[in-house]
């Protein structure tokens, strides 16, 4: 199977292709699916009709709703599903309705049930979600992986206390995720972790300083309950405690004190030094308030991205080198990036183009890697199938070619009729230009340029990408346009330009000043060493 690769699609349909994941292939998986949990509880659970518009659940809104999709996914569960899965959903649907709460679950155990397909018997799954729905997803997971395969329910507390009171809010701050390992077998992978010992913790337990060497240490108790061998012995005049035997060998104890290891009480009993610098830390628990969601330098503008160090630690604790990793809601590609500095492969899929093009920017910024993409049109028909299936992922794609940032759906104000925009450095000052970019799928006319030369009157260039050819009053109404010089590089640049899906799909681009000096358009990823992040083999 291929790994280090991206799939742009329905991870329904994408995992239920057996070529791409057959049986048992993955060591870990990690998912992270959207829903909207900032809405109104009650909202929630509000039933809503099955015939509402499906475009919601294709671009990314952070919601589920109860469509004819839903409807559908929920008749297969309950019919084909396994038994005792399709039992539970039945139920949870007579008690819960028709409302976005049961379209998430729904959409999510048919999911789960192909994940659970896809894991190795070592393998564990890592679901990150949040109180709203935690409680149903348990009892979901509960009947695909077993009861006895529930290892952990960890709290992740993502940040500090809320300010809520202040506003309003009636309630105590949530400031924590819920995030549950499950594995497929009993023995899965398991590497435990380590953090730093706090402050307190090291002045309690760590309180004794060696004199000469500095070295803080703890002073461990030498007795045992139980005897082993040569463990009832004097030692300088000493017998282990009533009831009690030396915990060590009489031939240990002297090889702890030709190190230097022991310690004595005012009584004169030996005690055996743990030093601080040998401790490999606190091991981490399932309550994880060490990993706070402040991005600093990692912030990409993605509304659910996640710190790469919590999911370093869910990589590092649940798989090792050369294993696969797959996130089937890839988002910004936070565990694809931990999983190529961990020296894992991995695969990622999401059904939005937005997604996809920042992976496609955050792996050439990091790593300098140019993964396979599968499910992106390849030819004119793909495009026209793209196109007529859903137009934003279409205008998403085209934008993603040139290396445009996508507008997205809702345009306001001064953005109204662009699709995307490539930002530049130009001029004495360092001024930031703009590259405004209209993407058409359908007929186009003279009127179409006309309209994109209003809009980008006041921009550096306008770029008009067409499905279509281009009538010839249209070539001729763009090369009226005249020039954009740049004085940096001291050339004219066509002010209005025209590409087709064709030229583009050929590698053509937009004619601009060169992007790897000037671009300022996507959020650069933090460089991570080829040391680190060595792109490892495309082929299992």
């Amino acid at each position: 199977m291929k790994t280090n690769v991206l799939y742009f699609g329905d991870n329904l349909e994408i995992l239920r292709n057996r070529e791409y994941f057959p049986d048992g292939c993955v060591d870990l998986i990690y998912l992270d699916p959207p829903f909207n949990s900032k809405k109104d509880y009650n909202i929630l659970f509000k039933e809503n009709s099955g015939l509402e518009s499906e475009a919601q659940i294709k671009a990314f809104t952070d919601s589920w709703h109860w469509t004819q999709s839903a409807e559908n996914t929920y008749h297969d569960i309950v019919v084909n599903g396994p038994l005792n899965v399709g039992k539970l959903i039945g139920a949870l649907h007579d008690a819960i309705g028709h409302n976005d709460v049961m379209a998430y679950l729904v959409m999510m155990t048919a999911r789960l049930i192909e994940l659970h397909r896809v894991l190795k018997p070592t393998g564990s799954l890592y679901l990150h979600c949040d109180p709203t729905a935690s409680h149903y997803l348990k009892l979901v997971l509960d009947q695909i992986f077993g009861p006895a395969n529930f290892k952990n329910e960890i709290i992740w507390k993502r940040t500090t206390a809320h300010g809520d009171i202040k506003q309003g809010a009636r309630h105590f701050g949530r400031i924590h995720d819920v995030i549950f390992r499950y594995s497929r077998g009993k023995n899965p992978t398991f590497n435990p972790q380590y953090s730093d010992y706090d402050a307190e913790y090291v002045e309690t337990f760590y309180r004794h300083i060696e004199p000469g060497t500095g070295r803080r240490f703890q002073a461990v108790d030498l007795t045992a309950r139980k005897p082993g061998g040569d463990t009832l012995y004097e030692w300088k005049g000493k017998l282990p405690y009533h009831g009690r035997y030396w915990a060590y060998s009489k031939q240990n104890m002297e090889e702890f004190e030709r190190q230097g290891k022991l310690y004595y009480t005012s009584s004169g009993m030996p005690r055996l030094k743990y030093y601080l610098d040998e401790m490999p830390g606190m091991p981490s628990q399932d309550i994880w308030d060490d990993i706070y969601h402040t991005l600093g330098s990692e912030r990409l503008g993605y509304d659910t991205q996640k710190p790469l160090s919590l999911l370093e630690r869910i990589i590092n604790a649940s798989s090792n080198e050369g294993d696969i990793v797959l996130d089937p809601f890839c988002g910004c590609g936070t565990a694809l990036i931990a999983a190529q500095k961990l020296k894992r492969r991995w695969i990622g899929i999401d059904i939005t183009h937005l997604a996809i093009n920042l992976m496609r920017n955050r792996l050439k910024d990091t790593f300098k890697i140019r993964p396979e993409f599968i499910g992106e049109p390849v030819d004119l028909s793909g495009a026209k199938a793209l196109a007529h299936e859903d137009r934003y992922q279409f205008q998403y794609w085209a934008c993603g070619l040139i290396g445009a940032r996508p507008l997205g759906e809702r345009k306001k104000g001064a953005d109204k009729g662009i699709d995307g925009v490539i930002h530049f450095i130009d001029g004495a000052d360092d001024s930031v230009k703009r590259v405004v970019v209209q993407v058409k799928s359908g007929h186009v006319g003279v009127n179409a340029i006309r309209e994109l030369k209003s809009v980008a009157a006041n921009e550096a260039i306008g770029v008009f990408i067409t499905l279509e050819p281009p009538t010839e009053p249209m070539k001729v109404e763009a090369i009226a346009a005249g020039h954009y010089h740049s004085p940096v590089w001291n050339k004219d640049y066509p002010k209005i330009q025209i590409i087709t899906v064709g030229e583009l799909l050929k590698g053509k681009t937009v004619d601009m000043p060169p992007q790897e000096q000037t671009s300022v358009t996507f959020t650069k990823a933090k460089k991570i060493s080829q040391k680190e992040g060595e792109q490892l083999s495309l082929e299992d």
